[in-house]
């Protein structure tokens, strides 16, 4: 079992030392302060209770889990006791360039050194370290300890047994790893998403839909399609030559924007930045964001359990 240590306690750190603490594994968490510490052990609390209250796991499993995560404030203490880091510190290249450059003069050679990036360069990440076959992506989807999907990207120099590695923790924290064979911005996950949402703003912006509409044609058509085959698959279900034939009309009508839309732009230019803010295409009251977070929440929640049964049938 790799010994895993992560840096950065935030929103995407503490539910990655989650999902590795829930599947057995000790786990040592690098926070700031005392306070950004804090509000990470209340968020693991807060998150396993509501698995608690689902069913997923029984009230005893919480102690359990929680006493496998340790915090601490020393970076060096992580970098000793690791045999793979993950950091999960904000998307700042420069930034994370000075920690790999510091992890790298610390760690045992023989230590993975793994980035959570949502799209930033690992080759350019790895030329900070004299080891830059021992740099590579394992980028989390939030909330992570909820979204199986871990894309697994390779630099430049990222060596096969790096990669080898990384699927095998990966796996026995019951991640889906898919591994992103060369280096390509926003990966894999974030091409889609970007490409879906770059149609919606156009389809908005053209008075096609409304945003309600256009967000429910998701929700209650191609969403509920997808977890089950995605779009490859379901061009295939559907026939080749009937999507052929579709897109060889549809395809020159669609947006090829390279840039935010101007009604993105003009929202935030405004400052209106979505639930962050309290508006951006909806208003965002308090009872409003509940209400989507916890549908959300509950959602995955529901594909997690369907997991596990299906993998408790496989067993």
């Amino acid at each position: 079992m790799e010994k895993l240590g992560i840096i950065g306690c935030g929103t995407m750190g503490h539910s990655i030392a989650l999902s590795a603490a829930w599947a057995g594994m000790p786990v040592s968490v690098h926070g700031l302060n005392d306070t950004e510490i804090q509000r990470a052990e209340e968020g693991l609390i807060d998150k396993l209770r509501l698995l608690m209250q689902y069913g997923v796991i029984k009230e005893t499993a919480i102690s359990e889990i929680l006493n496998r995560i340790r915090f601490t404030r020393s970076i060096d203490e992580i970098a000793a006791a690791s045999s793979f880091i993950i950091e999960t510190i904000p998307e700042n290249m420069a930034l994370k360039k000075e920690l790999f450059a510091y992890l790298d003069n610390r760690c045992s050679r023989e230590t993975i050194l793994a980035t959570n990036t949502s799209g930033l360069s690992p080759t350019e990440m790895a030329a900070a370290t004299a080891f830059p076959h021992r740099v590579v992506v394992t980028h989390f989807w939030n909330p992570a300890h909820l979204i199986p999907l871990v894309e697994v990207v390779r630099g430049e120099k990222t060596g096969d047994q790096t990669v080898e590695r990384a699927f095998g923790l990966l796996r026995s924290m019951s991640k889906k790893p898919i591994e992103v064979k060369k280096e390509a911005p926003g990966f894999v996950g974030n091409r889609l998403q970007f490409a879906l949402l770059r149609e919606a703003q156009y389809i908005l912006e053209q008075g096609i839909a409304s945003k309600e509409d256009i967000d429910a044609a998701v929700t209650y058509g191609i969403g509920r399609r997808l977890p089950v085959t995605g779009p490859l698959v379901s061009a295939d279900m559907g026939g080749l030559d009937v999507f052929a034939a579709i897109a060889d009309y549809l395809f020159s009508d669609l947006s090829n924007a390279v840039a935010a839309s101007s009604g993105l732009k003009q929202l935030v230019a405004a400052q209106k930045y979505g639930a962050k803010s309290g508006e951006g295409y909806y208003e965002w009251p308090p009872s409003f964001y509940e209400e989507r977070h916890r549908a959300r929440e509950a959602a995955l929640i529901g594909f997690l359990k369907q997991d596990q049964s299906a993998n408790n049938a496989a067993e």
